[in-house]
């Protein structure tokens, strides 16, 4: 698999730290120290939106529901489509 354009030293330390965490309220504890409420709330809606496009929802309905932009929606249908198989790989595992 070819290496993340964005890879840096720094990132690796941060995704070895978040490999450290092993329980939800850790999660909570640290995403709230590293993130503000808005970033997590994008991310969450990011991450609710690629998993209604899994299901295969329409965007008017993804819209609705998660309040995302059309662009939001259409930027993260395109990483599902054409990008590292990142959403597919956290999507898949959670069906399990």
């Amino acid at each position: 698999m070819e290496r993340s354009k964005f890879k840096s030293k720094e990132l690796d330390a941060l995704f070895a730290g978040i490999m450290m965490l092993e329980k939800e309220e850790e999660c909570y504890q640290f995403f709230e120290d590293l993130c503000t409420v808005t970033e997590l709330n994008a991310i969450a809606q990011r991450f609710k939106v690629a998993k209604m496009l899994d299901q295969k929802k329409t965007t008017h309905a993804i819209a609705e529901e998660t309040g995302a932009s059309t662009a939001t929606i259409s930027r993260v249908n395109r990483c599902l489509h054409y990008g590292t198989g990142g959403y597919g790989l956290v999507i898949g595992r959670m069906k399990k």
